[in-house]
C-alpha cells in the first residue's frame, strides 16, 4: 500500500514526516555545497548530534565540500508502524550514507544516548578498527531537553525560562496561525543548574577526554561546539535566561578542553552562530516573532541563511578559510552579520509592528520561516516530485 505523507503539527511542534522529501532536502544540501566548490579541511570527522539541523549542515559539508569520512551518533528511531513513520533524523542519516558511500567516502551512523558512555566506547571502537585510528574533527551539536549522567545515573530536565525576572513578550502558534501574548516564569536556581547540566559544556568535555584518553585524537585535532548570543532584542529570554547560562558554560568547557588538549596541539572553539529555522526555533518562547523580523531584515541585505549556507560560510570561509572573526574571549563570530547595529534597529522597527493582523503576511518573513520549519520534516521541500513509496520499503532502508 502507498503511503501518503502529511504535515502534521501540535502546536509549534511539526510531528509529520515524508521521508522521501528529506532525501530530496538532503540532496539539495549537498548540491548547495558543490555549488559553492571544494575547500581544504579535515579528513576524518565526529559529528555528535548529526542526524538534523547544524550537525547534519556540518557532516554534509564537510563531506561533500572537503571530502570528508565521517561518523554521527545521534538519537531517534525509525518507522514503527505506517502511522508511525519515525523521526526525520533517521532518514537524513540513511540518505546522507547513501550519497557519502557512492562518492567513495564513510559515512558510519551510530544510533545511541550519545550522553551515555556507551556509546562513547561504540564510537572508539569504531575508530580504532574501522576509521584509521584518529579522528581530526569533532563536532559537538547535541540539542536535547533532557540528560543522564553516565557516571552518577542522575537524570537532568532544561527549561527554557528567564533568570530573575517575568518576561513578557509576543509569540505565534503555528498550528492555529494565531498572535499572542506570553508570559515566561523565572527559572528557580535548580532549574538553572539542570539546565547548564543538560546543555552546558559538561559532555562536550567528557567526550573529548574520552576520545584523548583512547589516543583516537590527531595531532592538532580541532573540536567546536555551536551557541548562540543574540541581541538586546531577545536577551532577556536567550542569553540572559537558562539558555544563556547554559551556553556560558561552553565557554568554560572550552577553555578546559584547551587545556587537555595542549600535549597534542589540540583546539576547541566556541562557534556563536546566527539565529537560523531549526526545531527548537519554533518551541523557544518568543523566539519565531525575532525571526519573522529578523529575516525580512536579512532578505533584503542578501544575507539570511538556512543552516547549510550558515555552516558552509562558518567552515569554508572562517574556521578553514582566511576571514575569521574572533571575539576577544577567543570565540568565532559569524554571527556578526546579525549582529550589525543597522540591521538590530531594522529588526526592532519592524518586530515592534508585528501584530494578529500582519504577523503571517509579507510585512514578515512568514513564508521564508514557515517553509524552512517545514524543510526539516521534509515537506515543501525545493525538487521535489512526489513518489509512490510503501511501508515496506522504508523498513528495508539500511541505516
Amino acid at each position: 500500500m502507498t503511503l501518503e505523507f502529511k504535515a502534521k503539527m501540535r502546536g509549534n511542534v511539526l510531528v509529520g514526516v515524508n521521508p522521501m522529501g528529506l532525501k530530496q532536502e538532503v540532496n539539495n544540501q549537498i548540491q548547495y555545497v558543490k555549488d559553492q566548490g571544494t575547500f581544504e579541511g579535515p579528513k576524518k570527522v565526529l559529528v555528535l548530534g548529526g542526524s538534523s539541523s547544524y550537525g547534519l549542515a556540518s557532516r554534509i559539508n564537510l563531506a561533500f565540500g572537503a571530502g570528508a569520512d565521517t561518523i554521527s551518533v545521534s538519537h531517534g528511531g525509525g518507522p514503527r508502524s505506517e502511522k508511525n513513520l519515525g523521526k526525520p533524523g533517521w532518514y537524513n542519516n540513511i540518505f546522507f550514507r547513501q550519497a557519502a558511500e557512492a562518492e567513495g567516502l564513510i559515512a558510519k551512523n551510530i544510533m545511541a544516548d550519545a550522553f551515555s558512555n556507551e556509546a562513547k566506547d561504540q564510537v572508539i571502537d569504531f575508530i580504532k578498527n574501522e576509521f584509521g585510528g584518529k579522528v581530526d574533527f569533532v563536532v559537538y551539536s547535541l540539542a536535547s531537553g533532557r540528560r543522564t549522567d553516565p557516571n552518577t545515573g542522575e537524570t537532568y530536565n532544561s527549561v527554557i525560562k528567564s533568570i530573575g525576572q517575568e518576561v513578557v513578550g509576543p509569540n505565534v502558534n503555528l498550528q492555529k496561525e494565531t498572535f499572542y501574548e506570553q508570559v515566561l516564569e523565572p527559572a528557580t536556581e535548580q532549574e538553572i543548574a539542570n539546565t547548564v547540566k543538560v546543555m552546558g559544556g559538561e559532555d562536550w568535555r567528557m567526550w573529548m577526554n574520552a576520545l584523548q584518553e583512547a589516543d583516537v585524537l590527531a595531532e592538532a585535532v580541532e573540536t567546536v561546539v555551536y551557541s548562540y548570543f543574540g541581541a538586546e532584542l531577545n536577551e532577556s529570554y536567550y542569553n540572559k535566561g537558562t539558555l544563556g547560562r547554559a551556553k556560558a558554560d561552553c565557554d568554560k568547557a572550552a577553555a578546559l578542553i584547551n587545556e587537555d588538549l595542549k600535549d597534542i596541539n589540540g583546539k576547541a572553539t566556541v562557534v556563536v552562530a546566527t539565529a537560523v529555522t531549526t526545531k527548537a526555533s519554533s518551541v523557544i518562547p518568543f523566539f519565531p516573532v525575532y525571526c519573522l523580523g529578523l529575516y525580512k531584515i536579512m532578505e533584503t541585505r542578501g544575507q539570511h541563511e538556512t543552516p547549510i549556507m550558515h555552516i558552509d560560510r562558518i567552515f569554508r570561509d572562517m574556521l578553514f578559510g582566511d576571514k575569521p572573526e574572533y571575539d576577544e574571549e577567543g570565540r568565532l563570530r559569524p554571527d556578526s552579520w546579525e549582529l550589525v547595529p543597522e540591521v538590530q534597529a531594522e529588526a526592532k522597527v519592524l518586530i515592534e509592528q508585528i501584530n494578529q493582523d500582519n504577523f503571517n503576511t509579507d510585512f514578515t518573513a512568514w513564508d521564508t520561516f514557515m517553509k524552512e520549519f517545514l524543510n526539516l520534516n521534509g515537506f515543501e521541500v525545493d525538487g521535489y516530485e512526489e513518489t509512490p513509496v510503501t511501508y515496506e520499503a522504508l523498513v528495508n532502508l539500511k541505516l
